[in-house]
C-alpha cells in the first residue's frame, strides 16, 4: 500500500451528480482491495436513500461501504464534521490494507479534506438570524460593501455562500478569504491522490439525470420524503433542502401533480448538475485529469493512476 515517495495512497472519484461515479467505483473496488468512502453531502444522511442515490444492497454487495446513511436528518453535516469523519475511515481502510476510495460530488467538503479549513469562530445567532432574514439581492449588496474581495468571488443568487460570507465578516470582523488563508488540517500534502474528475457530455447527463429522477420516483422516493415530513424537522436542515424534497413535498400537499413533481426535480437536478459540471471543470488543480467519455470506458485511465 505504500507509494514509491512514501505516501499511502487515496483514489478520488468526482464529478456531477449522475455521471457514473458509483459503477466507477464499485469496478474499481473489484480490480483490488478497496473500501468506498461518501463524499457527497446528501449521502450522509439515512433519511433518503433513494433521493439522494446511495449505491443499493445489491450495487454494493461484498465490497465495504463507508460514512452513505451513516447520520440521521436532524443532524447538520458541516464539511469539518464529514472531513474527521473521512479521515478516519480512510486511516481505517490503510490499517487493514485496503486502497480507500472517495467518491462524491460536494467540492466543499473534498476542498475541506485536502486542503483544510479555515478556523472561523462560531457565529452569534442573532448575527445569523438577521443575514439570513434578508433577500438575498440585500444580503448580496450589503458584503459588496463589507466585503468586497469575498463578494467578487460569488454568484449574486448564491443564497447559501452570500449568507455565509456575510455572516462571517459581521461577526468576525474578518472577511472569508482572510479566514481561509489560514487554513490547517489538510491532508493533501500527507497522501498520494489519485484523482479522476468524470465530466460527461452534457446531455448524456442530463437525459441520465431525468431518467433516474423519474426512476426515483417509482422507487421510494415519495415514501421517504413522508416519512421526513413527518418527523417535522426544522427547514432549514440539509436534509430538508435536498433535491427532490420540496418537490414531492408540495406534490403530498396536492399543490402538484405526479407529472409536474416530476418536470420540477428533473429541471433541479440538471441545474445541479451544471453548477457541479462548472466547479469540477475549473476549480480542482489543472493536473487532475478530466474524463469527458463514456464513464464505462474511465475504468483504465483510473486503474493507470493506482
Amino acid at each position: 500500500m505504500d507509494s514509491p515517495d512514501d505516501k499511502r495512497p487515496l483514489a478520488l472519484i468526482a464529478g456531477p451528480t449522475a455521471s457514473g461515479k458509483t459503477a466507477l467505483s464499485i469496478a474499481q473496488a473489484r480490480r483490488a482491495p478497496s473500501i468506498i468512502i461518501n463524499a457527497d453531502s446528501a449521502q450522509v444522511y439515512r433519511d433518503l436513500p433513494v433521493l439522494s442515490a446511495q449505491p443499493t444492497d445489491d450495487e454494493r454487495g461484498d465490497i465495504l461501504h463507508r460514512l452513505f446513511g451513516y447520520l440521521d436528518g436532524a443532524e447538520n453535516c458541516s464539511a469539518a464534521r464529514w472531513a474527521a469523519d473521512a479521515v478516519a475511515e480512510i486511516e481505517a481502510a490503510w490499517a487493514t490494507d485496503r486502497l480507500p476510495i472517495l467518491v462524491g460530488g460536494t467540492g466543499l467538503y473534498l476542498r475541506t479534506l485536502l486542503d483544510g479549513i479555515a478556523p472561523i469562530p462560531s457565529i452569534d445567532p442573532v448575527v445569523r438570524a438577521a443575514v439570513r432574514a434578508m433577500p438575498v439581492a440585500e444580503a448580496f449588496a450589503a458584503l459588496q460593501n463589507e466585503d468586497p474581495g469575498m463578494a467578487r468571488t460569488l454568484n449574486a443568487a448564491d443564497t447559501t455562500r452570500v449568507q455565509r460570507a456575510l455572516e462571517i465578516i459581521r461577526a468576525t470582523g474578518r472577511g472569508a478569504l482572510e479566514w481561509r488563508a489560514q487554513k490547517h488540517g489538510g491532508i493533501g500534502h500527507k497522501v498520494a491522490l489519485r484523482p479522476l474528475i468524470l465530466l460527461p457530455e452534457r446531455e448524456w447527463l442530463y437525459i441520465r439525470c431525468d431518467t433516474r429522477f423519474e426512476r426515483m420516483m417509482d422507487g421510494g422516493a415519495v415514501e421517504e420524503v413522508a416519512a421526513l415530513l413527518a418527523r417535522d424537522l426544522d427547514p432549514a436542515l440539509p436534509v430538508m433542502r435536498a433535491i427532490g424534497v420540496a418537490d414531492i413535498a408540495a406534490m403530498l400537499r396536492g399543490e402538484m401533480d405526479r407529472a409536474e413533481t416530476v418536470a420540477a426535480g428533473q429541471r433541479a437536478t440538471r441545474r445541479y448538475a451544471k453548477r457541479q459540471y462548472t466547479w469540477f471543470r475549473n476549480q480542482p488543480p489543472a493536473d487532475w485529469p478530466r474524463w469527458t467519455g463514456d464513464p464505462a470506458d474511465a475504468l483504465d485511465a483510473l486503474t493507470r493512476r493506482s
